[in-house]
């Protein structure tokens, strides 16, 4: 599975903006896709998953607590793209952006550890 992030930017605090990640290879073989965003000298930490539900119940998505009624993680099969619609923008979400793919566990779905495709970060920038 390859995967491309574009979409970052400079924006001023509160505004938003849209980030893809599009997947190529054997997509249906990874069936999370995740982001996950680093700032300087910090963690790289867990934003937002969707994984590929049932038709029941559709496609399941989480949010890290601090982007939870800011963020939509979204995804369009047909394209084999992710999206990360990132409203009411703060300074503290500033950071290098990243997707990733892959079968985490229960444990490891918030967790980088538990991804393994990746694609190269898209960098955001918030000013205040």
């Amino acid at each position: 599975v390859q995967l491309q992030a574009s979409g970052g930017g400079l924006v001023q605090a509160g505004g938003s903006l849209r980030l893809s990640c599009a997947a190529s290879g054997r997509t249906f073989s990874s069936p999370t896709v995740a982001w996950f965003r680093q700032a300087p000298g910090k963690e790289r930490d867990f934003v937002a998953r969707i994984s590929w539900g049932s038709s029941w119940t559709g496609s399941l998505v989480y949010y890290a607590d601090s982007v939870k009624g800011r963020f939509i993680i979204s995804r369009d099969n047909a394209k084999n793209q992710v999206y990360l619609q990132m409203n009411s923008l703060k300074p503290e979400d500033t950071a290098l952006y990243y997707c990733a793919a892959g079968r985490p566990t229960p444990d490891s779905r918030a967790d980088y550890k538990g991804y393994d495709y990746w694609g190269q970060g898209t960098q955001v920038t918030v000013s205040s």
